[in-house]
């Protein structure tokens, strides 16, 4: 059974920095996409950032030049750093995949969330 597994949600000041961490487990023939994605109180679910399995990045324009998504190919982990933190950021955090089982089509997985909370 396939499983994203997020760590490094918290508690943070304005300004701060957190890294969020998102790991694939199970069986499984190769990750595609990656990304994170959030949810404040009250709002929709929205793209924070995604990176392709090649690399090539995109970002939402309210995090631009603040987050950097990356990722591990060889320990299927995809990571965000978070900087300069600001009380909007403040949201459950959800890891996204798109993994492709041996000899079947791609599923998008997502993971359990994380909370982030930026405090003024």
């Amino acid at each position: 059974q396939v499983q994203l597994v997020e760590s490094g949600g918290g508690l943070v000041q304005v300004g701060g920095s957190l890294k969020l961490s998102c790991a694939a487990s199970g069986t499984y023939f190769w990750i595609n996409d990656m990304g994170w994605y959030r949810q404040a109180p009250g709002n929709e679910r929205e793209l924070v950032a995604v990176i392709t399995r090649g690399g090539t990045l995109k970002y939402a324009d309210s995090v631009k030049g603040r987050f950097t998504i990356s990722r591990d190919n060889a320990k299927d982990t995809v990571f965000l750093q978070m900087n300069s933190l600001k009380p909007e950021d403040t949201a459950v955090y959800y890891c996204n995949a798109g993994i492709r089982p041996r000899g079947g089509m791609e599923v998008n997985y997502w993971g359990q969330g994380t909370q982030v909370t930026v405090s003024s």
